[in-house]
């Protein structure tokens, strides 16, 4: 199916982001006000220069707060003066058209002034983040044809870039206004962003002037943002999302408040910060905005809008926020965001929250592995066309072939298309659902497992405030582990989160372990740092009784067998083998191990009847006791003699 972007979107919207409502059909359909933004108009006034357009507003009113950071600010017309200084030593080393600077700058006025300077230039800007490792700073630079880099520090390389340091140029008020728009069209590259790629080499996607200007427009028109709005920047350095967080807000006239790193990396914090720097719209990251939106919000807040993307969403917002909780989904590949929709509680909780409806100026499809479109319901890989699809990757012709193609609709018309790698279905409602990727699907003993229906279950659980799920091993040993953030002081029981997953899901998609952790690690863009979530050991998995070390022999030994089955050590008497790790299969490995270890004949029922170590060495002795007393008198003296 064609889904084309509309003003529609599921009953229980409020009109906080701008939008009246009026009631059609089964839908509540989102009616522009009486004043109505003009895309259009916006449009023009860019003329393929978004530079061009923040001057203009920069001129028309040079005293307007642009940028807050803690207790400083920036106007237009200085954030203007700054950039004018900047750009007129970029153009003097050969910045233009299609030619890309790197931006290593931390989250400061300096680093907005260095991206518009850039735009102003005519340049394409590259966002670095100046933690990232010196080898991978070079290497994106390398890959980008980057010879001008704009850095806090000169720790890049020596001799191989134009580097420009801090402090940046002071503007000069007897220097006369630049042309800002002068040679620059909607098809030339607006700037480069870097992604990870599968064969761990970082690759560069390139977004044009056209591109971006699509983004503006559709966000300036879906927010009704105004000059009186007060935005945040959040994001990683390195994240794409931070384009969104500032070009529509720039071209608006409206101010950005900068967070620092305490708020940026705690939900309290967070939610204080933004109420207190009276923030109107804001984007935060899937994985923070998912404890943000369980908070207890004061009534009277001047936010309206909280944007989430990034990663997918698992939690519906607590009932009575006094905003609209908007769900955002978009590759770096189109432009930051494809689709978007806002999220209720009133929605089916069981389920996921959608990724809302392609955007104005993207189009999306399902197609199927044979390339055909999909009827709705029906669960394909998303591929996204329209004016949100980039030029491609920077020097990757192989790769650009391969992600990018041409697609002939039903109508006659082609269209070019992006693979996401997204598995998605479109729902009754229009909505589109996603339910993972294509090549980072799992199998847990020959079952697909949907990671984020798991994580949607756990959440439910009133002692988990966030969780995370990853499997470890290949297909027939493959477990999984729960890592969950606890919503209070102290430890939740083990058996009373399994109890709530076996009422929603099958056996197989149960985690083996739940770890706790104090907080789950983020990566520079916002999205969870699976490589830095700790190992299960003895001190993190949860258990329902204290550790006991084990009393007798057969307890010891068995423990042992236990141990090595689930790669958990020590195992107390105690420990419930199911709740550390055992599934059905793992139970047989165990019952035939202690067969062999004893030479008892216990069987899975038996493990599945006694579970903790005590329980089953007790039966392993009963069952020895009992093959003793049966034995013939010859057997006994054949065992006597062993």
């Amino acid at each position: 199916m064609e889904l084309f972007t509309g003003q529609t979107v599921g009953k229980g919207a409020s009109k906080r982001a701008g939008f009246e409502q009026a009631t059609g059909g089964d839908e509540t359909v989102l009616a522009r006000p009486q004043v109505q933004f003009d895309a259009n108009d916006v449009r023009r006034r860019i003329r393929g220069s978004i530079a061009a357009t923040v001057a203009d507003v920069a001129r028309a009113h040079p005293d307007r707060v642009a940028l807050r950071l803690g207790d400083q600010s920036l106007s237009y017309g200085a954030l203007l003066a700054r950039a004018e200084a900047l750009s007129r030593r970029l153009t003097g080393v050969g910045v233009g058209p299609e030619v890309p600077v790197g931006i290593c700058l931390p989250r400061t006025f300096d680093r907005v002034v260095a991206m518009f300077a850039t735009l102003c230039a005519g340049g394409a800007f590259i966002p670095l983040d100046p933690q990232w490792p010196k080898e991978r700073l070079v290497e994106v630079l390398a890959d980008a044809g980057a010879r001008v880099v704009v850095a806090s520090e000169a720790n890049l390389s020596t001799g191989a870039f134009d580097l420009f340091e801090l402090p940046l140029p002071e503007p000069d008020a007897s220097a006369p206004p630049i042309s800002l728009a002068a040679g620059v069209r909607g098809e030339q590259l607006a700037y480069i962003i870097y992604t990870s790629g599968s064969t761990g080499r970082p690759k560069g996607v390139e977004i044009t002037h056209a591109n971006l200007a699509n983004l503006i427009c559709w966000h300036l028109d879906a927010f009704k943002v105004t000059k009186e709005d007060r935005a945040t920047c959040i994001a990683g350095l390195g994240f794409d999302a931070t384009v969104w967080e500032i070009w529509p807000y720039l071209v608006a006239g409206a101010s950005i408040s900068i967070v620092d790193d305490d708020a940026r990396e705690s939900a309290r914090h967070l939610l204080q910060w933004l109420v207190r720097e009276c923030v109107t719209i804001a984007f935060v990251p899937t994985p923070l905005a998912e404890t943000l939106i369980q908070q207890t919000w004061p009534k009277e807040t001047s936010l309206r809008c909280l944007l989430t993307g990034g990663d997918a969403l698992h939690n519906w917002p607590a009932p009575d926020l006094p905003f609209d909780v908007i769900n955002n989904y978009g590759p770096t590949e189109c432009t930051v965001v494809t689709t978007s929709g806002p999220v209720t509680s009133a929605l089916e909780p069981m389920a996921l929250p959608s990724i809302g409806r392609p955007i104005a100026g993207a189009t999306v499809r399902i197609l199927g592995p044979d390339g055909s479109v999909l009827p709705d319901g029906a669960i394909g890989e998303l591929c996204v066309g329209g004016a949100c699809v980039a030029r491609g990757y920077r020097g990757r012709s192989d790769l650009t072939s391969e992600k990018f193609f041409a697609f002939m609709g039903d109508d006659g018309n082609s269209d070019r298309l992006y693979r996401t790698g997204d598995l998605c279905a479109v729902l009754p409602n229009g909505e589109i659902a996603f339910h993972g990727r294509l090549d980072t699907q799992s199998k847990v003993r020959g079952h697909r497992v949907e990671i984020d229906e798991i994580t949607a279950v756990l959440n439910r659980h009133g002692a988990v405030a966030q969780s995370a799920v990853v499997v470890s091993g290949d297909s027939d040993q493959a477990q999984l582990s729960a890592y969950i953030v606890p919503s209070s002081p102290g430890k939740p029981r083990a058996s009373d989160i399994r109890d709530l997953l076996m009422r929603s899901l099958p056996e197989f998609m149960i985690p083996s372990r739940f770890v706790l952790v104090d907080f789950l690690p983020l990566t520079s863009n916002g999205k969870l740092d699976r490589s830095r979530l700790p190992q299960p050991n003895e001190d993190n998995v949860l258990r329902d009784a204290p550790y006991r070390a084990p009393e007798t022999v057969t307890e010891a030994r068995l423990a042992a067998i236990m141990a090595e089955l689930l790669g958990l050590s020590p195992i107390g008497a105690d420990d419930n083998f199911f709740l550390l790790g055992g599934h059905s299969l793992l139970g047989s490995q165990l019952a035939l191990r202690v067969r062999e270890a004893f030479g008892a004949g216990v069987t899975l029922r038996d493990v599945f009847r006694t579970q903790t170590v005590s329980r089953l060495a007790a039966k392993i002795e009963e069952l020895i006791v009992t093959k003793l007393q049966n034995l013939t008198d010859e057997e006994a003296e054949k065992l006597a003699a062993e």
